[in-house]
C-alpha cells in the first residue's frame, strides 16, 4: 500500500496537481467510504497545504457550496463517481467533464490518488487500525 500511495503522489507531483486539490479529492473520498482516520488525515493535511477551512468544512456538500471553482467541482465529481464505481462506473460526462479541465496525465494522477485513497480506506474502515485524531502532518 506503501508504494502504491507513493506511486500516487509522485505522479500528481509530476502532473504538477495542487496539493490543496489533492488532498480535497482525497477527503471527499474518505468522506463518503466513512474512514474516520483518512477523514481526519486529509483535513489536517489540506491545512497544511494551505486550504482554506471553510472549503473543507463545505466539502461534503460541494455541490451546493461556492467555494470550488469548475475545475475543483470536475476533479470531485470525478473522485465520487471512482470511489462509487460500483453504483454504475463512471459516467461519461463525469469523466468528460474532468477531461475538459485536465491533461491526460493530470487525469491518470487523479485517478491513481482516488484509487490510492480508497484501497486505504477500505483497510482503515474495515480493520480500525489507526486511531482517528492521532495523525499528525
Amino acid at each position: 500500500m506503501a508504494g502504491l500511495d507513493a506511486a500516487a503522489v509522485a505522479a500528481a507531483e509530476q502532473a504538477r496537481l495542487d496539493p490543496r486539490l489533492r488532498e480535497l479529492v482525497r477527503l471527499r473520498a474518505s468522506q463518503i467510504n466513512g474512514c474516520a482516520y483518512c477523514v481526519d488525515m486529509h483535513a489536517k493535511d489540506a491545512r497544511a497545504a494551505g486550504e482554506d477551512n471553510a472549503r473543507i468544512d463545505a466539502l461534503a456538500v460541494w455541490r451546493e457550496a461556492p467555494f470550488y471553482d469548475e475545475a475543483e467541482a470536475a476533479a470531485l465529481g470525478l473522485a465520487e463517481a471512482i470511489t462509487l464505481c460500483a453504483d454504475g462506473h463512471v459516467p461519461g460526462p463525469v469523466w468528460e467533464a474532468a477531461a475538459e479541465h485536465f491533461t491526460p496525465t493530470e487525469l491518470t494522477a487523479l485517478v491513481g490518488l482516488v484509487v490510492a485513497v480508497n484501497a486505504w480506506n477500505r483497510i482503515g474502515a474495515a480493520t480500525r487500525a489507526w486511531l482517528p485524531g492521532s495523525y499528525t502532518p
